[in-house]
């Protein structure tokens, strides 16, 4: 916590006190039979008291909300950028109206604080009145809720043709991350196949994920748009990337996705930031146990020609864990393993439209 933080927060914390002890002191007083009037001193304390703490609380509130470093940068992905504009527009009119009715309360306290020589009016409706304030939020609300859901609509839209496919799966309490091969499709798997050798609980008998691969890194490209195609393998997680404004929940059973597309490089957010240190990172939004504090999982963002260079220096999970795929796999697939083929920095994303196999290096597994 900020330094500057613990003093506003001590602030208000003594004017609370202040408030406290003239309130004990007028109930002291009353019980003692001391007071001829109906209020005492305490009464116009406590309402310049409340012009205080109105003052004090607004400055913290626009200090805390405006001024300091706990905003996030901007966001680094397309669909962010409407997101957080939806956002501070919402800030905006909340604001607006939370500081003029509070004008007005504390002002009202003042003013018309207890007065033994004044009788309150009586002034039960206001028809007009009472119209405005209804018609006027209503309309608002509208507003609000049309462009939301215009936002939500783009954002959950079908993902473009040219996407690339990366799959997510939480576990307590790490992220594991697999990606297509050469023939971009992901291979099929179940929970039934989970083993220490297999976390991905791969179909070892589907050749489309013979080149998958699983690398210790999360690289893409920038402006591609990229699908996240998400599972948990045992409680609750959620895929939360902040500079990217992603958030999606990982459920056991029952499989989620959100795309999106990166706008800046992680070098370009280094230069933005003036933090050469930065990296982009996938945490989990989700109280997953005990560690997860520990599911933190780096994310790259880079050139085209970068992240080419990058897949072509992975190698397929079937090549890493040979010896366990040989083993495991049913006898008929074993003289089919030599055509394992693994990722190519020019090879596609997503699965063409036909059933070709593109031409890519192939396994010598024996």
């Amino acid at each position: 916590m900020s330094q500057s933080l613990e003093i506003g927060i001590a602030v208000v914390l003594i004017l609370a006190i202040l408030v406290l002890i003239f309130r004990i002191q007028a109930l002291v007083s009353v019980m003692r039979g001391s007071y001829r009037k109906r209020a005492g001193l305490s009464n116009k304390v406590n309402a310049i008291l409340f012009v205080v703490f109105a003052l004090v609380g607004f400055g913290t509130f626009f200090w805390f909300s405006f001024g300091t470093e706990y905003h996030l940068p901007v966001s680094s992905s397309e669909h962010g950028i409407h997101t957080d504009f939806m956002f501070w527009l919402t800030m905006a009119i909340l604001v607006i109206a939370f500081v003029i009715t509070h004008i007005f309360m504390i002002s009202f306290i003042y003013k018309y604080q207890f007065d033994e020589n004044r009788k309150a009016y009586f002034y039960p409706e206001n028809h007009k009145l009472e119209f405005v304030w209804t018609i006027i939020p209503a309309i608002v609300m509208v507003v609000l809720v049309y462009y939301g859901y215009r936002t939500w609509n783009d954002i959950f839209k079908m993902a473009p043709a040219d996407r690339m496919e990366i799959e997510v799966m939480g576990q307590q309490f790490n992220w594991l991350v697999r990606y297509p091969g050469a023939d971009g499709k992901l291979g099929s798997h179940s929970y039934k196949k989970i083993s220490p050798d297999n976390q991905f609980g791969l179909i070892l008998e589907d050749q489309t994920g013979w080149d998958d691969f699983a690398p210790r890194e999360i690289h893409i490209p920038k402006g591609k748009p990229v699908l996240l195609r998400i599972r948990a393998r045992d409680v609750l997680h959620s895929v939360y990337l902040p500079h990217f404004r992603v958030k999606m929940d990982a459920v056991p059973g029952m499989p989620t996705t959100f795309w999106f597309t990166p706008i800046q490089t992680t070098a370009e957010k280094r230069e933005e930031l003036g933090n050469p240190n930065f990296n982009f990172e996938l945490a989990c939004a989700e109280l997953c146990g005990r560690g997860h504090f520990s599911m933190r999982y780096i994310l790259v963002v880079d050139e085209p020609e970068n992240y080419k260079k990058w897949v072509a220096e992975q190698k397929a999970w079937a090549e890493v864990n040979r010896e366990y795929v040989v083993k495991t796999i049913k006898p008929e697939y074993k003289d089919k393993l030599p055509e394992i083929k693994v990722a190519t920095p020019d090879a596609p994303t997503v699965a063409p439209a036909d059933t070709t196999t593109p031409k890519a290096t192939a396994l010598n597994i024996k």
